[in-house]
């Protein structure tokens, strides 16, 4: 017991100590487990998908005043007092998007306009350009409320649901997310409805120059000459849309729902994620669908799952992530019953038993998704990240579900890791990568069209999402799939940053993207001298704090440094600490110091804490808080290295 009576450990750590912080770190998760199996924990965006979700009352006249009062709740406390508006992430600079949304949903739940942080947040949007600069979406979400004219955004001809999948702009070409969320938003567009808006909220104030005035909504910032060649054909194609004809037009909307309607999802709403489900909403409210319909009630109970209730609070979810968060919990409960001598106590074991069963019924063995469109003969495998989303399996769940199930050595989850197997080597892209969801969606140029202002619409190969597969591949052993775990490490070794790091697309963000290279290195029997792993080494240790952690913050998605930040964090740690164990350094000093670190930032429930963003979903547009990491990584560090300590090679026999 330290000094001031709590449990902490007193430094430098003892084995003692180091079991009962794994110990308390592996009861506080185990208390989190549902009675089911699984585990799933909040995920956070920003402001705007709360703020949105306010709209979409007020788009629909379904207002429920007390619950947006405690969405209000929440967007006041996440205005930034530094900028006045909202930000992407914790702490980060003023977005302008984002304050305009947030901005709208307050004066839709009441705020006096005139209140000092509606003022400031008012004058801080025209000092960046008015709502008029807005991002396309929020353009979009200002044209619905008639606050800006249709022409403010790009054209998005909903005949683009008629295009072949070899047509350069066939939806096909596009990732997953954006498919489900423009499908909605081409048949919106299409009809041009106007909301309800029954308290007839609008935000003119939010404009430097009055809508009606702007004659330039489109103008960049361009990130190539394909960005001024396309500004030109969208320009040329506006004087067109009338030409199309009525039959054209109605063929294509159709051709819309029946693109959507197979993909609802049923509770867990089309493409499992907000922005294609509020969309699928208002569609179907403009396409005159009754509220009454069975549609229109799943479609509205599907929005209505995503929101988290607070005592006095509340915020909207982007989507949910019970898959990822039951494997990544598995993996921390099962390498914490491991223990020095590998043995598990038949209570963790129960547990696990019953995660895995759990996963084991969410795989998906019968729908073939939109990634068959590149590979028609391939029998599914895969994981959805959400409860309920058979179209869209995520190649990293899949991996990382895989190699739980495969370290648990239950007899029972045979035919899943190799039906997973099958799926993960069908869906290696040429270049010898893995997408999130497709195959060889790499079609850089769309993400300079107009339309893809946020440069995000596409899925292709990432080092993280490779680096799992390899580590998944590898840690099953089948001599066959050599070949494609060396395409795949040829892949990584190209993607390698000049300072050795690695770019982290799902995680934050370069320590993310090394610890996830070193484990799949590790995993495929590299090197552990290999020029790679060393020079990744020598940058783990260059960003480690004066503290002993590490921390990296979003800002390095946006021209930052790699792998830093104000304060460590213990996600962070947690992944450096893993990487540089994978890298069969357990007995570096650089290891001990953030060891003690991780363990002297437990409390006494066995938790940690972290408020800053550890995620993204696009850089520079959408961060995401996994409000589970700060909890299963440390312990999966913690507990690796106590487990390491008895290996005579300190070198794991696993992926991950």
């Amino acid at each position: 017991m330290a000094a001031d009576g709590s449990t902490r450990p007193q430094l430098p750590l003892s084995g003692e100590d180091l079991e009962r912080v794994v110990q308390n770190a592996q009861a506080a998760l185990g208390r989190q487990q549902q009675t089911d199996g699984h585990w799933v924990y909040e995920l956070e965006a920003d402001s705007s998908i709360p703020a949105e979700y306010i709209l979409l009352e007020h788009y629909l006249d379904r207002i429920d005043d007390a619950l947006e009062q405690k969405i209000a709740v929440y967007l006041r406390r996440t205005q930034s007092p530094e900028h006045d508006g909202w930000a992407l992430y914790h702490n980060g600079g003023f977005n302008l998007s984002s304050s305009v949304k947030a901005y709208f949903a307050l004066k839709a739940t009441g705020e006096d306009i005139n209140a000092p942080h509606m003022r400031r947040a008012r004058e801080a949007i025209l000092a960046h350009g008015g709502a008029e600069r807005s991002n396309v979406f929020t353009r979009i979400q200002l044209a619905l409320f008639g606050d800006v004219p249709w022409r403010a955004t790009p054209v998005m001809p909903v005949e683009l649901m008629l295009l072949p999948r070899k047509a350069f702009f066939s939806v096909w070409n596009m990732s997953y997310w954006s498919r489900t969320v423009i499908a909605p938003l081409l048949v919106l567009a299409a009809l041009r409805p106007i909301a309800i808006n029954p308290r007839q909220i609008h935000v003119r104030e939010l404009f430097v120059t009055p809508p009606e005035r702007v004659t330039d909504w489109i103008r960049g910032p361009y990130r190539s000459i394909w960005g001024r060649v396309f500004k030109g054909l969208d320009s040329l194609l506006r004087p067109t849309r009338s030409l199309i004809p009525a039959s054209t037009h109605e063929k294509a909307i159709q051709a819309a729902i029946d693109f959507i309607e197979p993909r609802l999802n049923g509770k867990d709403g089309l493409g499992a994620i907000y922005p294609a489900m509020a969309n699928v909403v208002m569609m179907y409210r403009a396409l005159g669908v009754p509220d009454s319909d069975p549609r229109a009630v799943t479609a509205w109970e599907a929005v209505q799952g995503l929101l988290v209730h607070k005592d006095d609070e509340v915020y909207c979810q982007p989507c949910v992530s019970p898959i990822w968060d039951t494997a990544l919990s598995g993996h921390a409960m099962l390498e914490a019953a491991s223990g020095p001598k590998g043995i598990a106590p038949q209570e963790t074991l129960q547990d696990l038993r019953k995660a895995s069963k759990w996963l084991r019924e969410k795989q998906i063995l019968d729908v073939k998704g939109d990634w068959a469109i590149n590979n028609p003969d391939l029998a599914p495998g895969g994981w959805a990240f959400q409860y309920g989303n058979d179209y869209y399996p995520d190649v990293d769940d899949t991996a990382v579900v895989g190699m739980l199930l495969h370290r648990e050595a239950d007899p029972a989850n045979t035919e899943s890791i190799a039906r997973a197997r099958q799926w993960i080597l069908g869906m290696q892209s040429r270049d010898g990568g893995w997408g999130a969801f497709d195959i060889d969606n790499s079609k850089d140029v769309l993400n300079h069209i107009p339309f893809s202002d946020h440069g995000a619409l596409l899925d292709p190969p990432t080092a993280d999402v490779t680096a799992r597969c390899i580590s998944f591949l590898a840690q099953l052993g089948n001599v066959e799939d050599r070949p494609v775990i060396e395409r795949a490490l040829t892949y990584l070794r190209k993607e390698q940053e000049k300072d050795g790091s690695w770019f982290g697309r799902w995680g934050t963000n370069y320590i993310y993207g090394t610890w996830s290279a070193l484990c799949a290195f590790n995993a495929a029997g590299v090197s552990q001298d290999d020029p790679a792993v060393v020079k990744a080494v020598e940058w783990l240790r260059s960003v480690q704090r004066s503290d002993g952690g590490w921390g990296e913050g979003c800002e390095s998605y946006e021209g930052g440094n790699h792998g830093t930040y104000s304060e460590s964090l213990p996600s962070q740690t947690a992944w450096a600490l893993l990487g540089l164990m994978a890298a069969g350094r357990r007995d570096d000093p650089a290891v001990l110091r953030g060891i003690n670190w991780l363990a002297a930032q437990q409390d006494d429930n066995g938790e940690w804490h972290e408020a800053p963003y550890n995620a993204v979903g696009f850089p520079k547009v959408f961060y995401l808080r996994y409000h589970g990491y700060r909890q299963f990584f440390p312990l999966m560090a913690l507990a690796r290295y106590r487990t390491l300590e008895s290996s005579n090679t300190r070198r794991m026999a696993f992926g991950f």
